[in-house]
């Protein structure tokens, strides 16, 4: 079996009727030959512009968030309002910052990252610019609240899932650069906010940020799509049969190589390893029904009775797996900006694919286009909110680039690639209802690991923002001047970016477990924000935000990795939509508390304590992440297994 990949640049035509979203060739002698749709990261060139513009949206975003406490003293001194009352103003800007990550992602998914960014700049710039105008507080909770902190999603979300889009082998160094935003945005507009409001009052204040929002209207300009090839299966005649077994020959000792390297490097690999993914869990709100969405790879390996089937080899006959009769050649994904020879086959300084994976541009291919090279959405792929490197993935280890790609990648429905060709707009397009039913799988609630990580998230955002909000108004009222206060969140924001680049790199080393990490940081940061009114001296306090710093820059550098390592990548998406919304409501529900027990209290420390206690909280339920999931993992067997 050989499988070409042609870059596409012809007129799209009818899709045809093939209900698994592969398309058919137009040409007599190609009746059978599926096709399939696949973005390949080009690992670099304009990939670098997308990280630099979503760094300043992660900078604007982040930094206005976690610096809006700064400006509530001011509005809760001109309304005359309680703690418990201005709170809610920030609360929902950064509730519904998490809350609409679902719907965002699908809206992106179907309408594409650029489009979504540059809309979300206009809705959460003008949400700025009207709160100029804001009469009373509720005012600000429906328009600085609501609608601000839905367009900040609209930024926020294609920012980081496009990075990931862009790279493959510089992944985790792309989007570590990306997130690196958020502490930086922190540190910068902490001062900044300070002195906008000691010079123009809280509202011109407002009208600043919304040009600051405007800007990412600008760098979402830049999150340019990448074209994707056409896959398509080849006869082996077209193959020249001395370079097949040139390059076979190549292919094999890629693959022990890199089966050698993830051995030696003590990475651990999975007792079981499944070379087919299972069919993707994508169904609607976790209601049984056929629905099925098979990757591109299950596609290829032939008729559908492939696609439920699992084939599994123990570490110790990988090796052989692989080597033996491989469908995908080992190579790395280079530019694709490539130069065609005299006889149409390209030409590239390192190629994409070797013997048995072609890439063919030639004229006669150009005048064919199935639905499925235009309809290639990055919500279809299994590893788009893996932030981390893929090096951390056996399905990526175990599998060469381009074979991996397809492994990931799902393919199209019919009325997906139809919507596409007739450009109809629907109310709720297939390509959103699909992600939204992917996201909001409700069947993930009979998973006890996913419903302790789900809520451990909870909690770790009802302890999140208090010290943003709060740190500064406490060190001011316990004698400390307003520019140490004021420092103190800046602090954070540094401790954040050392944080996510420090985490990442322990992570990274083969015996440290990022389960024990997040445990570590999560319950030193909440035993740290318990005890941090102790003294309020300026170096105490400042040590105190370093530590919370890191906790926090642990919590949200590992999220990915824990799901994968204890969920499945094929999980990592459902996962994560339910994710945002645990999270969404924790951020919804944490500054609010802490204002209500303020005002209960008439002292900080107590909202501190409580704070805290839920990051602390957190961390304990953790601990036992690992027993429950071989818990379950052995029960799933057991239930799975055929009975004698």
């Amino acid at each position: 079996m050989v499988v070409r990949v042609a870059t596409d640049e012809r007129p799209f035509e009818t899709p045809s009727s093939d209900e698994s979203g592969l398309g058919r060739s137009d040409s007599p002698s190609d009746d059978s030959e599926p096709e399939a749709a696949l973005v390949v990261p080009p690992d670099g060139g304009w990939g670098w512009v997308v990280v630099a513009a979503s760094f300043m949206c992660n900078v604007i975003v982040d930094g206005i968030i976690f610096c809006s406490g700064i400006v509530l003293t001011s509005i809760q001194k001109e309304f005359g309002v309680s703690d418990g009352a201005v709170a809610p103003v920030n609360s929902l800007l950064a509730g519904f910052y998490l809350l609409a990550g679902p719907f965002v992602s699908a809206l992106a998914n179907k309408y594409g990252f650029r489009s979504v960014t540059i809309l979300g700049s206009i809705i959460s710039s003008s949400a700025f610019a009207l709160s100029y105008f804001a009469t009373s507080v509720e005012y600000l909770y429906l328009v600085f609240g609501v609608v601000g902190g839905i367009g900040f999603c609209m930024i926020y979300m294609p920012a980081v899932l496009t990075v990931g889009f862009y790279f493959e082998r510089w992944r985790a160094l792309a989007t570590g650069l990306a997130l690196c935003g958020s502490g930086v945005g922190t540190f910068v507009f902490a001062p900044l906010t300070n002195i906008f409001i000691e010079n123009c009052g809280w509202r011109v204040t407002m009208l600043i940020h919304a040009g600051f929002v405007l800007f990412c209207l600008v760098c979402g300009a830049l999150f340019r799509p990448i074209k994707p090839v056409r896959v398509t299966l080849a006869d082996q005649t077209e193959v020249d049969d001395t370079a097949r077994r040139h390059e076979e020959a190549v292919e094999k000792l890629n693959s022990m190589l890199k089966l050698h390297n993830k051995l030696d490097s003590g990475i651990s690999m999975p007792a079981e390893m499944r070379f087919t993914n299972k069919v993707s869990p994508h169904t609607w709100m976790g209601v049984a029904n056929n629905t099925r969405y098979p990757t591109a790879e299950e596609v290829f390996r032939g008729s559908s009775s492939h696609l439920g089937r699992r084939s599994s080899a123990t570490a110790s006959t990988v090796k052989g797996h692989l080597a033996a009769k491989p469908m995908f050649i080992a190579g790395t994904v280079a530019e694709r900006d490539e130069q065609e020879d005299s006889n149409g086959n390209i030409d590239n300084a390192e190629p994409l694919i070797a013997s048995s994976v072609r890439v063919a541009t030639r004229h006669g291919e150009r005048q064919r286009r199935s639905h499925a090279d235009l309809v290639a959405r990055p919500l279809y792929r299994d590893d788009i909110f893996f932030g981390a490197s893929l090096a951390r993935l056996p399905q990526y280890t175990s599998r060469t680039s381009l074979g991996y790609h397809l492994a990931v990648t799902h393919v199209p429905t019919k009325q997906d690639a139809l919507e596409d060709a007739t450009g109809k707009c629907s109310l709720c397009p297939e390509a959103v209802r699909r992600t939204l039913a992917t996201m909001l799988d409700v069947s993930l609630f009979r998973s006890p690991t996913f419903i302790v990580l789900a809520l451990s998230g909870f909690f770790t955002m009802l302890g999140f923002f208090v010290p943003y909000v709060y740190v500064k108004k406490r060190a001011e009222a316990n004698g400390l001047s307003v520019d140490t206060g004021v420092m103190l969140v800046s602090v954070i924001g540094i401790a954040n970016i050392v944080g996510r680049v420090a985490c990442g790199l322990v992570s990274s080393m083969p015996k440290v477990s990022p389960l024990w990490l997040n445990n570590v940081a999560l319950s030193a940061g909440g035993v740290a924000t318990m005890l941090s009114g102790l003294c309020y001296d300026s170096a105490f306090q400042f040590a105190y935000c370093v530590v919370f710093g890191l906790a926090v820059a642990c919590f949200a550098s590992l999220r990915s990795i824990l799901v994968v390592e204890y969920i499945g990548l094929e999980q990592l998406t459902n996962c994560f939509g339910l994710f945002l919304l645990f999270q969404g409501f924790g951020a919804l529900l944490s500054a609010p508390i802490a204002g209500v027990l303020m005002d209960l209290t008439k002292s900080y420390d107590f909202s501190f304590y409580v704070s805290g206690g839920f990051l602390l909280l957190s961390a304990v339920m953790c601990y036992p992440v690992d027993y429950i999931s071989r818990w379950e993992k052995s029960r799933s067997k057991l239930t799975t297994s055929p009975k004698v």
